[in-house]
Order: structure tokens, then C-alpha cells, then sequence
């Protein structure tokens, strides 16, 4: 009888694992920040798809529109609150 030890993931698939989450997170919180709370999930979602980019994510995709929409957020923001002259705006 020949005893192994458990199999235990390398630290590169689970850092891939967790850019590939950071990518969709970016890209979801990205998406959510266009309609509410744009001043932190714009930010938020900028940070996240940088992070993922930088640990080279196989989901580029998502994480370039997350950076994108992160962007978007942010200059939503901002119009609204020129056109308002407030802080935060609502529909």
C-alpha cells in the first residue's frame, strides 16, 4: 500500500483563478456603477481590472470593459454633477 500526499493546487493556477474573478468583478461592478453608486464601484472596478491585467488574466476581455466602464462610471459621475452641481445624482 503506497501512501501519497493529498493533491494541493499550485499558487499559479489559483492566481490565475482569482485574475480570472477579478476580470468578471471588475466588469459586473463596472456595469452595476453606471446606474448606482458610481462614486465607489467606478473606482472599485478600475483597481480590480487593473490588478487582474497585471497578474495577466486569460480574460483580458472582461477586464479591459470593467476598466472601461469603471472610466464610464466616473464621467457619468462627473457630468451629472456638473449639470446638477451636486454630488451624487439620481433618475
Amino acid at each position: 500500500m503506497q501512501l501519497t500526499a493529498p493533491a494541493t493546487r499550485t499558487p499559479q493556477r489559483t492566481a490565475a483563478r482569482d485574475a480570472d474573478g477579478m476580470a468578471v468583478a471588475s466588469f459586473i461592478l463596472g456595469l452595476l456603477g453606471l446606474l448606482v453608486l458610481n462614486v465607489f464601484l467606478g473606482p472599485i472596478a478600475i483597481v480590480l481590472a487593473s490588478v487582474a491585467l497585471w497578474r495577466g488574466t486569460a480574460r483580458r476581455g472582461r477586464a479591459f470593459l470593467g476598466l472601461t466602464l469603471g472610466v464610464a462610471d466616473l464621467v457619468v459621475l462627473l457630468a451629472f454633477m456638473h449639470a446638477d452641481s451636486t454630488i451624487s445624482w439620481s433618475f
